[in-house]
């Protein structure tokens, strides 16, 4: 898979280098499909064939997600060679990129000066990131409390996403879903929130590019 470098704060400011892939980034609107950058981004190469995603399948909206408390530009990896880190500059700030430590490096002291803007209270953001075939899901909570769970449904199931977090109480976070090769973008995908006793936060739908599947 060719290199890429994908920059995101909250949905704010989306930038993708190296071409070969596609980015696609939404925001949550209580519960209601979100609307934001990178609309005009949102057509991914056809899928390959079908593989289960990295994230666990679930069914019960009580399943917790692990939250990892990480320190400021900590770089995560969170699949498919890319890196996340969290910053504590700007609003809902966090950068996903391609290309190892040193792109990472460049691409934080980048985002430390973007400032975006808020994603609403108690809402996500969300998008994808596309390239031959496989899929990375990103995005970013703003709650009043850390979600216990947020899971991602696509066309293969229904999947438990990671999340991060900076120390202390900075009232938001970042998620993470590795999908590998597959047929995930084939319908709409539906990113929800729940809280710790199971309540429904928010929810976000991404609308499916329509994308037909290869032989």
């Amino acid at each position: 898979m060719s290199k890429q470098r994908f920059v995101a704060a909250g949905v704010a400011a989306v930038a993708l280098a190296g071409l070969g892939g596609t980015a696609f980034a939404l925001q949550g609107q209580g519960q209601s499909q979100g609307h934001g950058p990178g609309g005009d981004r949102a057509a991914a190469r056809p899928a390959a064939a079908p593989e289960r995603p990295a994230g666990k399948e679930t069914t019960g909206p009580r399943a917790s997600s692990v939250v990892r408390v990480v320190e400021p530009y900590e770089p995560v990896e969170i699949g498919q060679g890319a890196l996340m880190g969290l910053l504590p500059e700007g609003r809902q700030n966090y950068v996903v990129s391609w290309g190892g430590p040193e792109a990472f490096r460049e691409d934080v002291e980048f985002a430390k000066g973007i400032v975006g803007d808020d994603i609403r209270p108690n809402t996500i953001s969300g998008g994808y990131h596309s390239d031959e075939g496989e899929v990375l899901f990103t995005g970013a909570f703003r709650t009043d409390v850390v979600p216990g769970r947020i899971t991602v449904r696509t066309a293969d199931g229904t999947f438990d996403a990671k999340m991060l977090r900076l120390p202390g109480d900075p009232g938001w976070g970042a998620y993470h879903l590795d999908a590998g090769r597959t047929d995930a973008l084939s319908s709409d995908v539906v990113v929800t929130a729940y809280a710790p006793d199971g309540g429904v936060i928010d929810t976000l739908t991404m609308t499916s590019p329509r994308v037909p599947r290869t032989p």
